[in-house]
C-alpha cells in the first residue's frame, strides 16, 4: 500500500464551548484529490487551517510527506510543499500579473520582498513565473494588473502562485467561491488538467465540481468525519444524504 502523502490524526480544535473540528483523522496519498464537504460552520476552514498552520491545533498530530509538522510554523510547511489558496481571494491587487507569481518565486526561494526592485527583471523569477502563467491558462495577462483582473482569473492567478512554490499538495479553499457557471467550469477543467501531477485537498461547496474532481471525499458535520469514501459510496451512503446531500444526490 502507498503511504499517505499527508496523515492527519485525531485533529481537533475548540473555540470556547464550539467544537470545530472533533477527533478527525483522514489521509490523503500522493497525487490524489481529496474532497472535504459539508454544511455550512462543519468546520472544513478550520480544519483546512490546521493542517496549513494558520490555526494551532488543540489535539492530535499532522504528517506531510513523512515529517511530522503539528508544530511547524506556515512558513515551514508550505518549504515542504504545502500550499494554500484562500476563500477570499488573496493576491497583490496593485501590481502586474507576472509580478505577483515571480514574487511567490522569490518567497519560496526565501529572499525578502524588500529586494524586489532590484530583482523584479531577474530571469530566474520571470522565467518560472511565465510558465506557471502558461499552465493555468494566463499566459497572455501577465501585463495586466492584478487587481482589473475578472473574478475567475484572478481565481486562477492564486492558484497559479500557489504552484509557482513547487508543492507537493495543494490546500483549496471554496476555489470556485464566487464564480459564476462558466467560470466554474474553467477552474474545475484547470483542476482536472492538474490532476495526476499534485495532491490536492478540496473544500467545496460546489457538488459538480466535487464529483467531477475527487477521487474520494470526507463528509464533515458539525466538526466530525461521519463518512469517508468514493464519490460513488458518498453518494450512496444513506447518512450523508440525511445530514448533508438530501434526496436530490
Amino acid at each position: 500500500m502507498t503511504e499517505p502523502l499527508l496523515s492527519i490524526s485525531a485533529l481537533t480544535k475548540s473555540f470556547g464551548g464550539l467544537v470545530a473540528t472533533d477527533n478527525v483523522s483522514l489521509d490523503v496519498g500522493p497525487d490524489e484529490v481529496h474532497a472535504i464537504i459539508g454544511p455550512n460552520g462543519a468546520g472544513k476552514t478550520t480544519f483546512i487551517s490546521q493542517i496549513s498552520g494558520n490555526l494551532r491545533l488543540d489535539g492530535g498530530s499532522i504528517r506531510f510527506n513523512g515529517a511530522d509538522i503539528t508544530r511547524l510554523p506556515t512558513p515551514r510547511r508550505a518549504r515542504l510543499g504545502l500550499a494554500r489558496s484562500f476563500q477570499i481571494t488573496s493576491i497583490f491587487r496593485d501590481v502586474t500579473v507576472e509580478d505577483n507569481v515571480a514574487m511567490a518565486v522569490q518567497a519560496h526561494d526565501g529572499h525578502s520582498f524588500r529586494f524586489w526592485r532590484d530583482a523584479r527583471s531577474a530571469p530566474a523569477l520571470r522565467d518560472p513565473a511565465r510558465a506557471v502563467l502558461k499552465r493555468v491558462g494566463l499566459a497572455d495577462r501577465g501585463h495586466v494588473i492584478a487587481g482589473a483582473l475578472a473574478h475567475g482569473e484572478q481565481r486562477q492567478l492564486e492558484l497559479a502562485m500557489a504552484l509557482a512554490t513547487g508543492p507537493a499538495m495543494l490546500l483549496l479553499d471554496e476555489p470556485m467561491a464566487g464564480m459564476g457557471t462558466e467560470e466554474s467550469l474553467q477552474m474545475v477543467a484547470l483542476l482536472q488538467e492538474l490532476k495526476g501531477s499534485i495532491a490536492m485537498l478540496l473544500v467545496e461547496h460546489d457538488m459538480d465540481a466535487v464529483f467531477a474532481l475527487a477521487d474520494r471525499i470526507t463528509v464533515l458535520v458539525r466538526g466530525q468525519a461521519i463518512a469517508t469514501g468514493t464519490p460513488e459510496a458518498i453518494r450512496d451512503n444513506a447518512d450523508v444524504r440525511d445530514a448533508y446531500l438530501g434526496e436530490d444526490a
